[in-house]
């Protein structure tokens, strides 16, 4: 295969992960793909500005329930961090995670746990010309990208973000 094509791929399979995760999981406001670490970076926005005990609680939750779930897979944790950044009255919650062992259903459960505890307060961006089995096919591309993803290493950092109900990638 020539090398033109394959970086293509590479740079399309992660495109097309971060595109698949902000549209199927719209409390995603940002997703971030680093290639040095080679870890996804999910950000969560917040429309209240959580205390420390607060936070130390949530981080304490997502990792207890990461390294369970984790455990039950039998898929061992390596790259696990969460970091809140404040600007006005918007907190940025962000979980980092490494590409080779992260899946779906990982992403489903802290998005879950992070519903559980911010309520009202975690922004989310719905989008309701979505049908049920659009959601199924994102799923699916999903599970495909992180699996191409996990095979081979793709060199560009990559970003994703939503914008007045659009997904925005750009190669950095």
């Amino acid at each position: 295969m020539p090398k033109y094509k394959q970086y293509d791929d590479q740079v399309s399979d992660g495109v097309n992960l971060l595109i698949s995760i902000l549209v199927r999981y719209p409390e995603i406001g940002r997703i971030g793909f680093d290639p040095q670490s080679n870890s996804l970076k999910l950000t969560f926005l917040l429309s209240t500005l959580p205390s420390n005990i607060e936070f130390g609680n949530v981080k304490n939750l997502l990792l207890n329930s990461l390294v369970a779930y984790t455990t039950l897979e039998d898929v061992s944790l390596s790259t696990f961090d969460v970091q809140l950044d404040t600007y006005d009255q918007v907190a940025m919650l962000s979980i980092y995670r490494d590409v080779h062992t992260i899946s779906k259903g990982e992403i489903t459960l802290l998005i879950a746990l992070l519903r559980g505890k911010f309520k009202n307060h975690l922004i989310t961006d719905f989008n309701d010309s979505l049908l049920e089995e659009d959601l199924l096919i994102q799923e699916e591309v999903i599970e495909d990208m992180l699996i191409n993803i996990k095979k081979h290493h793709t060199e560009n950092r990559l970003i994703g973000i939503r914008e007045d109900g659009r997904v925005l990638v750009f190669n950095k």
